[in-house]
């Protein structure tokens, strides 16, 4: 007998019972985020080239298609459906398990969902991969595994606009069993793009920019379906009329499968999504077919299309028959403002016109299996060490999630990028790219994965220190307290900016979107920066010397403009008591401990690549001599200033002038940094080892129990400063990861694991999977989803690696 995928689905897989719902899951703390409720699944598709969802539900629900945007809806009519004739009786479903809310697919019968006392399958999801297997309504044991190309180190498939959905039926009984697999899929080109070609940009309550996202859905016009096929495959392509050049959102959808001498293919290219859906039900209910109709006609005004390819074979008694089918779609322009587009990565493989979804879906037939392949050789190794409990396995390759649904660009190759260019949102809600604070932490996965598109975030950032921006904006922060209305530049020169753009404006060119705070005036953004290169560096072999020499102007220009806010000339620059450094919204007075840190650990990564730059001659010989004389004299002025003003006995101080008692879970994260990069220690390792036993009992154990993760700030006692205070009393998911990764630095291992478990567990047993959110609550609430900060569970792996 052939072995089944199902037995070979990695035991450390998410898993949920199809269909079952959440009790109690999160829901989210500010109105005015987005909570789109907890049925998502694992994405689908490239990164940069848009992407789908399909939740344990059977749905397909989560649109990313337009770079940047977000779309969460289902769309009935794209589904699968299974028709089973056993004996004398057959049956046939839909096979996700909520009828459509607006009435329409009347005629459709959707699969049984589980309860806790009727259990019809179960969801499993190990990112790129996921699962569903069917159980106890079909006679036939039926399986689909879900993909797309993605693995470690590979530039070129995991770019590609596809999805792999490979079926395996097998016949357990002693009877002969016919199934038939149908596949539909609703013409959605030209949906997905901003209708609103200037969005109006406005501040929320909780005191973030936001702007109008509008997509055309249902504008079918112009749209048309046709058979495309050959000896080997048998395809439906879904394209529209236009003219001779692409814009964003138009394209094509491609549905396709292989041939097969045990198989009879059907089809329908124009039914009706809004109607009953008997058009193509009454048949497939009847036998497994379908009317074979086509009609490519254009669309007209107001009308919906669907297109339908249906699979039917029988299987004997102990036969096993594996099918795939394959969803590709060709959008290759990202517009950001209008008239300002990019090409995605992709099409340097598959051409710019928009009508190779075709090409791509024929591609993966003929590679799927190829494809599988190359992801098991990738993920082997970490699944099959013994020291790492699966439920870590589980969340380091669904984490991952974020690099294809995080509103994911990946531009196409040009002279400057050969690699193209690279970033994922801060979160949905934050909608600007590759916040420098927050992938601090969480391009751990990016750097370890895909180090040359991690390199070319850097390379960004670099590229935007010296530019400047007058334009005056409205600070939010000052807004959400009521205060006077208080404006800044947007950009100056020298800075580090905090973000490289957002979706609306024109991403990499036009930095620091976010205006919650004044960027310009954080004191952590300059050294994150420095640090960064550093450790891009280091980590990728130490040979990528060119990296250094292209970042080094922009080490020099940050750090001298960061030193501007050492006011009172003791070598380290001082917090202003405005929320200026990522917890910004938590009052920092004086030296912290956290951006103190971070700039110590900065100096001497500034030091180091210094004195690599001058033996390789590569920069001024002088002006390299001149820069490493400086830092190291800072570097000696400020290392006992900041135990002088922080070292409590016991812990570090949050910061030298406010008074605070509270114990800061990332006081140390320069500290880390440090021992991460093999450069001297910034604090003595027996207080750094006393400081952290402080933060692991204090923020976590005695925050709640222990129940929840390490609460960003409480007293010694485990007691709220400020029961109102806003960031200290989240657990953010990245920062606890950031944090495990430390204490595992430290030999605090066990205490590692612990923390991450309950972190893990909140995220994963509460509807929170595929959308990890920045913070959660005790109170069961969470903000900020779908967030870059948690992928620094990779530096946890990092770690155990060593």
């Amino acid at each position: 007998m052939i072995k089944l995928p199902s037995s070979t689905i990695p035991v450390c897989a998410w898993s949920r019972p199809i269909g079952l719902g959440w009790d109690n899951s999160y829901t989210v703390r500010y109105s005015s985020n987005i909570d789109d409720g907890p049925w998502h699944g694992m994405p689908l598709g490239g990164f940069g080239a848009g992407c789908i969802g399909r939740s344990s539900r059977g749905d397909f629900n989560l649109w990313h298609i337009d770079g940047g945007e977000h779309t969460f809806q289902n769309i009935p009519a794209c589904q699968f459906s299974v028709f089973e004739s056993h004996a004398t009786s057959s049956q046939a479903y839909a096979l996700a398990t909520q009828p459509p809310e607006d009435g329409s697919l009347a005629a459709w019968q959707w699969y049984p969902a589980s309860t806790a006392t009727q259990y019809t399958g179960t969801y499993y999801a190990l990112y790129p991969r996921s699962w569903f297997v069917y159980e106890n309504v079909l006679q036939a044991q039926l399986t689909c595994e879900q993909f797309s190309p993605i693995w470690a180190g590979n530039y070129q498939e995991s770019s590609y606009p596809v999805a792999v959905f490979n079926w395996n039926a097998y016949n357990p009984t002693n009877t002969p069993i016919t199934l038939s697999i149908m596949l539909t899929w609703q013409n959605m080109v030209g949906w997905f793009t901003n209708a609103l070609k200037s969005p109006e940009v406005r501040i929320r309550d909780d005191g973030s920019p936001v702007y109008t996202y509008q997509p055309p859905l249902g504008n079918s016009e112009n749209n048309y379906n046709l058979i495309t096929e050959n000896t080997e495959y048998f395809s439906c392509f879904l394209g529209r009329v236009d003219g001779d050049s692409v814009a964003e959102g138009y394209g094509s959808w491609c549905i396709s499968t292989i041939k097969h001498p045990q198989i009879e293919v059907f089809y329908h290219t124009r039914w009706n999504p809004a109607g009953t859906g008997a058009d193509v039900w009454q048949s497939f209910m009847a036998d497994g077919s379908l009317p074979n109709y086509q009609d490519a006609n254009p669309a007209l005004e107001n009308t919906q299309i669907g297109a339908a390819i249906a699979l039917r074979f029988t299987l004997q008694p102990g036969e096993n028959l594996a099918i795939p089918f394959v969803l590709a779609w060709d959008f290759p322009v990202t517009e950001f403002a209008a008239g300002i587009s990019y090409y995605r990565r992709y099409t340097d493989f598959f051409g710019r016109g928009g009508n190779h979804a075709w090409a791509i879906a024929t591609s993966a037939l003929s590679q799927y299996n190829t494809w599988r392949e190359k992801i098991h050789e990738w993920q082997e190794p970490i699944l099959n060490r013994t020291d790492l409990p699966d439920w870590l396995k589980m969340a380091l390759f669904n984490e991952l999630y974020h690099l294809t649904s995080g509103g994911t660009l990946w531009s196409a190759a040009s002279e400057l990028d050969p690699m193209g260019q690279f970033a994922v949102l801060e979160c949905l809600d934050y909608r600007w790219y590759e916040s420098l604070d927050v992938r601090l932490y969480g391009s751990f996965a990016l750097l370890m994965l895909f180090p040359e598109l991690e390199k070319s975030v850097m390379r960004a950032f670099a590229r935007a220190i010296p530019h400047s921006d007058d334009h005056q904006r409205v600070i939010g922060y000052y807004y959400t307290i009521g205060a006077q209305t208080t404006t800044a530049a947007r950009k100056v020169a020298g800075a580090t900016p905090h973000d490289l753009g957002a979706p609306n404006e024109h991403v990499w060119e036009k930095t620091n979107y976010t205006c919650y705070q004044d960027c310009n005036l954080w004191k952590d953004l300059g050294s994150d920066f420095v640090l960064q290169v550093y450790r891009d560096f280091l980590l990728t072999g130490g040979d990528d010397l060119q990296f250094l020499a292209d970042c080094w102007d922009g080490v020099v220009q940050t750090l001298h403009y960061l030193k501007t806010f050492d006011l009172d000339g003791d070598g380290i620059p001082e917090n202003s008591g405005a929320p200026d450094q990522t917890f910004d919204d938590w009052r920092l007075q004086g030296v912290s401990a956290y951006c103190g840190g971070l700039w110590l650990a900065a100096l001497e990564a500034a030091i180091a690549i210094s004195q690599i730059l001058s033996k390789n001659h590569l920069g001024d010989a002088e002006d390299l001599a001149v820069q490493k004389s400086t830092y190291e004299t800072w570097l000696a002025q400020s290392l006992p200033i900041y135990q002088a003003k922080l070292w409590n006995g016991q812990y570090y101080r949050l910061d030298s002038d406010s008074g605070s008692d509270v114990v800061m879970a990332d006081q140390l994260c320069g500290q880390f940094y440090a021992r991460l990069l093999a450069l001297p220690d910034i604090v003595p390792s027996d207080r750094a080892l006393s400081a952290l036993q402080t933060v692991y009992h204090a923020c976590f154990l005695k925050f709640y129990d222990g129940e929840f993760g390490a609460a960003n700030g409480v007293r010694p006692d485990g007691s709220p400063e400020n029961p109102n205070a806003t960031h200290p009393l989240e657990v953010w998911t990245g920062i606890n990861f950031g944090l495990a990764a430390f204490l595992v630095q430290m030999g605090m291992r066990d205490e590692a694991l612990n923390l991450t478990a309950v972190v893990v567990k909140q995220i994963y047993d509460h509807g929170l999977q595929f959308r990890t959110p920045e913070a959660i609550t005790p109170s069961g609430t969470f903000r900020a989803s779908t967030y870059l900060r948690a992928m620094a569970i990779w530096a946890i792996y990092l770690v155990m690696s060593e």
